[in-house]
């Protein structure tokens, strides 16, 4: 299987890192526990609550190996290095709806960073895939849930 490289921001890369720390540190010692104190019980043949510890343990190390091979691939993006001539990750996109004249700011970002909230749109979402690539004055038309919608970029930004 191909590794796929993630790009982040310096805090983002930060939060998985600590994100795997505690997994690491807390939640492995957590897991342990609990099959030590399911073993305790008597027969493993027939103790559920063993199997249920044992197979949460599992999950847990899958996640582990997952985030760690995120991490691994992960390359940091330098914020001026951007091309800001057209849409990119971590640049910020002003677009206006031209059916409603409505106008939004995101952030592109990768999908581990979106936060709608807080104006971060992943690359994978819809909108953020029409814009990728895209220059100020260009038009993109994106199906979201409520249909087809066309945008155009106002302004591109770090």
């Amino acid at each position: 299987m191909a590794q796929q490289i993630g790009y982040y921001t310096e805090e983002g890369l930060q939060r998985l890192k600590d994100e795997l720390y505690q997994l690491r540190t807390v939640e492995r010692k957590a897991a342990t526990q609990a099959i030590a104190e399911a073993r305790d019980k008597g027969d493993l043949s027939e103790n559920a609550e063993y199997d249920a510890a044992r197979e949460a343990q599992g999950l847990l190390e899958m996640k582990i190996a997952k985030l760690e091979e995120v991490i691994a691939n992960a390359r940091i993006v330098d914020n001026s290095k951007l091309d800001l001539s057209k849409a990119s990750i971590l640049t910020t996109v002003s677009i206006k709806n031209l059916s409603n004249g409505a106008s939004m700011k995101y952030t592109l970002v990768a999908q581990n960073e979106a936060d709608l909230k807080s104006g971060k749109i992943s690359v994978d979402s819809p909108i953020g895939k029409a814009l990728l690539g895209k220059k100020v004055g260009d038009k993109v038309d994106v199906q979201v849930p409520a249909g087809n919608v066309t945008f155009e970029i106002t302004s591109i930004s770090i």
